[in-house]
């Protein structure tokens, strides 16, 4: 779906599709933008319609007094994460000449820091996390995610949203492997987020109660093909539709999943349960602020041209599309999910972790 329908898509407007085929690693060439106060204050009416009343309930949530989790000792290993974090991010701003020579290379580092600190901020606060319960499926993230972001770098031909600079120097071999394993920290990053963000008994319970959804077999082909025809708009006008590069596969992967009758996103809708949902997608947008921090000031970095929307940046993305980030994250979700094989089987709610560790403790 992600290869061959905006190549569909391409071809019903009129465009070559060979211009997509190329077997060069590096972005195209940046979309023109441009700025439109009528669609900007769209948009925006969109965003905040959605996120305002979430992030209300958030807000006025309370968390139980018997909820609270006592704290734990941070681990020796979460320290090693934040001092290589650190030290990349010294690295990567600085420009002092005698690290001239690393200053390419402190996206990985950086982000393995980042995975490894993380971690440790769950274990805290619940004696669990990926990386010490289950690091085969943590391991088993950073290879998918390579191949999962080098689709988003395909769809990037279409729209042209973003490309890199301070990497000229680099042969198309270097730039591969070194993009490769950038980009095979993307999702271990949001799992472990995901994770951490899961264990706060607040953002867990404001997305409880809210109107339970049923999804029948009907609904769930429409899902499908709405993400399908997603990927041939994306196609067709991506000037205009460029956001349904991080809607399209999202939906994609529900409607499969259900289809395949798999656990999928979806299953707690039924009971008015939404967090399956916003934590995975708040996870990303957590995640994205740090992408997006330590992106501003790196020697190699990359630079967003959007079209229509173009304007108050934080850091370099233009502020409305940290809202491309939450429809990411839960497709993040989706594809842990099926690497880890917890698609399968149902997880267990975080709370019964915070009562057995408050009565063993």
């Amino acid at each position: 779906m992600v290869v061959v329908l905006p190549l569909a898509g391409a071809w019903l407007a009129g465009r070559p599709v060979t211009a997509y085929l190329h077997l060069s690693p590096r972005p195209p060439d940046p979309a023109p933008a441009s700025f439109v106060w009528s669609v900007f204050l769209i948009y925006a009416a969109l965003i905040l319609g959605i996120l305002g009343p979430v992030i209300r309930r958030i807000v006025r949530t309370r968390t139980p007094r018997d909820d609270a989790l006592v704290g734990r000792h941070f681990p020796a290993w979460g320290w090693a994460g934040l001092a290589l974090t650190a030290v990349a991010w010294v690295i990567a701003w600085s420009r002092i000449p005698a690290f001239a020579g690393i200053q390419l290379y402190t996206f990985t580092p950086l982000w393995l820091g980042y995975i490894v600190a993380v971690n440790a901020l769950t274990c805290r606060r619940t004696g669990h996390c990926l990386l010490r319960d289950r690091p085969g499926c943590l391991t088993a993230l950073f290879p998918a995610s390579a191949v999962f972001w080098w689709l988003f770098e395909y769809i990037n031909r279409y729209i042209g949203n973003w490309h890199y600079v301070g990497l000229e120097a680099l042969t198309p071999t270097g730039y591969f492997v070194h993009a490769s394993l950038a980009f095979s920290t993307v999702l271990p990053a949001v799992a472990s987020t995901r994770e951490w963000l899961a264990s706060m008994p607040r953002l867990r319970r404001a997305f409880r109660g809210l109107p339970p959804v049923t999804l029948g077999d009907a609904a769930v082909w429409a899902v499908i093909a709405l993400g399908a025809i997603g990927f041939v708009v994306l196609g067709a006008w991506p000037h205009y539709a460029y956001a349904l590069a991080w809607l399209a596969p999202m939906l994609a992967l529900i409607g499969l999943q259900a289809l395949a009758g798999q656990r999928h996103v979806v299953a707690g809708l039924r009971a008015g349960d939404w967090s399956a949902l916003g934590v995975p997608a708040f996870a990303a947008l957590v995640t994205g602020f740090f992408w997006e921090m330590w992106n501003w000031k790196s020697l190699a970095h990359w630079k967003y041209s959007i079209p229509l929307v173009d304007g108050f940046r934080i850091f370099e993305m233009p502020v409305l599309g940290y809202a491309g980030y939450l429809p990411f994250g839960i497709s993040c979700m989706l594809l842990s999910e099926l690497i880890c094989g917890e698609n399968r089987r149902t997880i267990p709610d975080r709370s019964a972790r915070f009562a057995t560790y408050r009565r063993n403790n």
